[in-house]
């Protein structure tokens, strides 16, 4: 058999034998405990494990901070383990015979600021001041306030996080941390979501009225996710329904917005945002939802003239559906989400012709997605299966269409009605085993098939890849050690034979934690990096099967401080830095026989390096924080092209949150300078490949929320995004990038805009 496997089961097994040997100790006549749990101002603790410390007896409390369950007669430690509390532990004496009832348990809140729970690279959802791995989140309040119908106007206000504009397609690529779109790993609940090409597309196709929260772990996260993760994870936490909210519950969203000075009443010129779902709860663990959103961009005219907009319309219908059960110990579900995205491209007409050339770009996306989760607290054992399959579906619209007549014709040049198909089909099971209080193991096998056709790729090709990996944790005192391996074996490419990564944790006192961590990345090829094939008047764009996988090595630490100060006041600050270094990182350039035509390349050096300072206040009605980062990019083509020096761009943001009780109304403002950056390039002068350092000026971005209760069940918004105005920022590059990037300005925003919101939610 496979030593990949082997190993693999034997992680997998253990548990089991371990489950086994307990059951063997189990006893006929149990004794039933039962208590109550609470914080020290009488607030129940719902949800919270409370199990016998070495046993497989314990339970779950309810909505009421209560528990009960049965074990046999001794002496044992119970134990209290909460996300959010200081673990709890008391020795307990369980008679022969009777009940044992138990006087009210009172839990100590963990500091302030760290009381937020954390999925993301855990083996169980963690405190955040309990994770190795710093881990940044937009919570649900942050989402709400926020006033943002996408995800992009989260993330583009915080450090590290940018976007870059295509006008040719209707998207966006992200950069995270210096590195492109094309490293970073996006998450749903955990299931990695495809995309068509380099760019995280998906990251606009998520509906963000069913978003909880966003985690945000950067640095290379492959041992725990495989490829793509080399600069970080961006996982998105869908809301679920809680058990304590039985019934049913409705909720809706209705939100217009101007596009700069441009706007129509409910469709057309503007932004305009409906949002409905419908759930239901039942008290033994049923629970289901469907919702249906539709987003609407009329698109900006801005310097364009005629039919022709500078910023593309955009209609997006989404839809879904989910069903589960969940009780103290089982959590299963499946769930079902559509996309229909139309991006439009009208064109101005030819004046010899009287004819417009429309360019559209037409995308559905159905993703299935199967989760389950086994819990037994007395054992620490946590079993997490995951089956999903997503069909993506991209196709190129060119028409003619006349203004005169109406009259509207295919048009029949190369790519003009092109259709790209991808499809995914991924599973994940791991398992999770705590031996003692300080000593967890995570084993876990995954696999991943990925298939794609259409006229612009050779063929119709597919990649397969399979892998597993193991990561233990040992607490030892105020030390934390975690290291990982994973071992993959790809259908297409060579991948490393083993990706290390090691994290620490070490809490220098109650207020101060320090984490440190090495990880090896790596980045398959993508189908369309392969296998794309493009000819036409505008695009010459080649695939290279010849390209090697992309891998790194990455160091990074930061400090944390969270005093406590009082239970009214909250302060944190945290210093980070990092350093990466990129072997084999794939991009687009020319092709060495023919510098007309551009191709996927491996270059052969890349690094980022930078820091970054963070400080966060919470007080009773309000909350503040601000940050700066100063970030740095190394490049080295090929052995002739080098830049010298790292090229340094800073960035700062702030923001502020102040709630106003007695009128219920909050007010949240966001500000973020994204400074110069400089950047090297190859271009091509008389026929000769040179490097030159161009670069994109600085701007300046601010939004402007006032939220107001009208009812426990409505809440009206109204505010300003883009307050400075920002349309373009001056980009000094002389070479065209991607197949469709441009040279001259870089677009950033499509002006000040203004918009007003109502949000209910009935349960």
């Amino acid at each position: 058999m496979n030593p990949i496997r082997i190993l693999f089961l034997v992680f997998l097994i253990m548990p089991f034998s371990q489950l086994h040997a307990a059951d063997a100790e189990r006893q006929t006549n149990l004794i039933t405990i039962s208590g109550k749990v609470q914080t020290k101002a009488g607030v129940p603790v719902e949800f919270t494990q409370v199990y016998l410390n070495g046993t497989r007896f314990g339970g779950t409390t309810n909505a009421k901070g209560e528990f009960r369950f049965g074990a046999p007669a001794g002496t044992y430690t119970l134990v209290v383990h909460s996300m959010i509390f200081k673990e709890f532990e008391k020795t307990i004496d369980v008679p022969a015979a009777g009940e044992l009832e138990l006087p009210v348990i009172v839990v100590a809140e963990e500091n302030l600021t760290l009381n937020e729970v954390v999925v993301t690279g855990q083996f169980r959802p963690q405190s955040l001041q309990n994770s190795v791995y710093k881990v940044r989140t937009i919570n649900s309040q942050m989402i709400r306030q926020s006033g943002a119908t996408e995800v992009r106007q989260l993330l583009e206000q915080q450090l590290g996080v940018s976007f870059r504009n295509d006008h040719m397609t209707g998207e966006a690529d992200i950069q995270l941390m210096g590195m492109s779109g094309q490293n970073v790993k996006v998450l749903l609940d955990g299931l990695p979501l495809i995309d068509r090409g380099s760019r995280r597309q998906s990251l606009s196709q998520v509906d963000l009225n069913l978003i909880e929260r966003i985690e945000i772990v950067e640095g290379p996260m492959s041992v725990q996710y495989g490829t793509d993760a080399l600069a970080g994870v961006i996982n998105l936490i869908s809301k679920k329904g809680n058990r304590s909210n039985e019934g049913i519950s409705i909720t809706g969203r209705i939100l217009e917005e101007t596009a700069g000075r441009e706007y129509s009443p409910i469709t057309g010129e503007g932004v305009h945002n409906l949002h409905l779902g419908v759930g239901y709860v039942h008290r033994t663990g049923i629970h289901g939802n469907a919702n249906f959103t539709r987003n609407e961009f009329g698109g900006w005219q801005g310097n364009a003239t005629g039919r022709g907009r500078q910023w593309r319309p955009r209609k997006q219908l989404m839809g879904g559906t989910t069903v589960g059960f969940r009780n103290d110990g089982i959590d299963i579900w499946y769930r079902l989400n559509y996309l229909d995205e139309t991006i439009y491209g009208p064109g101005n007409p030819n004046p010899l012709t009287n004819l417009a050339t429309d360019l559209d770009f037409l995308t559905t996306r159905f993703t299935h997605q199967l989760q389950g989760r086994w819990v037994n607290p007395g054992m620490g054992l946590v079993i997490s299966g995951m089956v999903s399959y997503q069909d993506l579906k991209r196709r190129t619209l060119t028409t003619t269409y006349n203004p005169t007549t109406g009259d509207r014709r295919l048009t029949m040049g190369a790519g003009d009605q092109d259709v790209s198909l991808f499809d995914n089909l991924f599973t994940r099971v791991t398992a999770s085993k705590r031996f003692h209080n300080n000593i967890s193991l995570l084993a876990g096998l995954e696999r991943r098939h990925d298939h794609g056709s259409g006229d612009r790729k050779q063929g119709s090709p597919t990649i397969t890849d399979v892998s597993a990996f193991v990561s233990a944790e040992w607490i030892l005192g105020s030390f934390n050690l975690r290291p990982g391996l994973r071992f993959s074996h790809n259908s297409v490419y060579q991948a490393p034979p083993v990706i290390p990564s090691i994290n620490t944790l070490l809490k220098i006192n109650d207020w101060i934690d320090f984490r440190a961590s090495y990880a090896m990345g790596f980045r398959a090829p993508a189908l369309r990096e392969l296998y794309f094939w493009f000819f036409n008047a505008n695009h010459s764009i080649k695939g290279n099967t010849n390209l090697r996988a992309e891998h790194s090595d990455s160091f990074i630490g930061s400090l944390t401080f969270n005093p406590v100060i009082s239970n009214r006041l909250r302060i944190s600050a945290s210093f980070s830095g990092f350093y990466n270094s990129f072997n084999d990182m794939i991009a687009i350039g020319v092709y060495a026989n023919d510098p007309s035509i551009n191709t996927f390349i491996n270059i052969l050096r890349h690094k980022t390096t930078g820091g970054t300072i963070e400080a966060r206040i919470d007080a009773e009605n309000w909350q503040a924080g601000m940050g700066v980062s100063h970030i740095g990019r190394y490049n080295r083509f090929s052995e002739t092209f080098e830049a010298e020096l790292f090229h340094w761009s800073p960035e700062f943001n702030a923001n502020l949150l102040y709630n106003v009780e007695r009128i219920n109304t909050s007010f949240l403002f966001t500000y973020k300078y994204t400074g110069r950056r400089p950047f090297p390039e190859v271009v091509v002068v008389d026929g000769n490949q040179t490097l030159r350092t161009a670069h994109i000026d600085g701007f300046h971005q601010a939004n402007f929320t006032i939220t107001k209760s009208l009812h426990r069940f409505a809440n009206l918004q109204v505010g300003a995004r883009n307050l400075f105005n920002v349309v373009s920022v001056h980009n000094s590059a002389l070479a065209r990038g991607g197949g469709h990037g441009t040279t001259g300005a870089m677009s950033v925003g499509y002006g000040r805009s203004w918009f007003a919101g109502l949000i209910f939610n009935i349960d």
